[in-house]
């Protein structure tokens, strides 16, 4: 039978500790010094093959009505299953009110070559790699380009 007390924690060998502690400051100093030297760590894009000048506007009803960018027509309405479109969608808008730019000017959706999605908005250069949501999330945006008027 175990005489623990319930105030006594369970020992942890100085070792690692250490170890664990050496593995963190490495991570930090390492990320420290890539975003010091700017370094891009990102895959490079593929070149586009679609660009998309979307507009979105909040509907009354919660949903979202996209409208093309160039001439005004409407896409689609994206009604309930709009949570990820909207989060990404709010994050843009978002960085638009901090530099106080409307919300006139349409966001570009880039399909490229290796079939990756791209959420940009020109105004600020603020950009979303959607693949790195998942193909779930990608999907909800992909369908905006499938559906666009040629």
């Amino acid at each position: 039978m175990s005489h623990h007390h319930a105030n006594e924690a369970p020992m942890v060998p100085p070792a690692a500790l250490a170890m664990v502690g050496s593995l963190l400051l490495i991570t930090v100093l390492t990320v420290a010094t890539v975003r010091w030297l700017g370094l891009e760590i990102r895959q490079p894009d593929a070149p586009s093959v679609r660009v998309s000048a979307l507009r979105f506007l909040d509907l009354p009803d919660g949903s979202i009505d996209v409208r093309d960018g160039n001439n005004g027509q409407r896409i689609t309405v994206v009604a309930g299953e709009a949570g990820f479109l909207r989060g990404a969608l709010r994050v843009l808008s978002h960085d638009r009110l901090r530099r106080n730019l409307g919300p006139e000017a349409p966001f570009e959706l880039h399909l490229r070559q290796d079939g990756r999605l791209t959420l940009i908005d020109p105004q600020t250069g603020m950009r979303l790699d959607l693949e790195s949501f998942g193909p779930q999330h990608t999907g909800s945006f992909s369908r905006l380009i499938q559906k666009e008027t040629p």
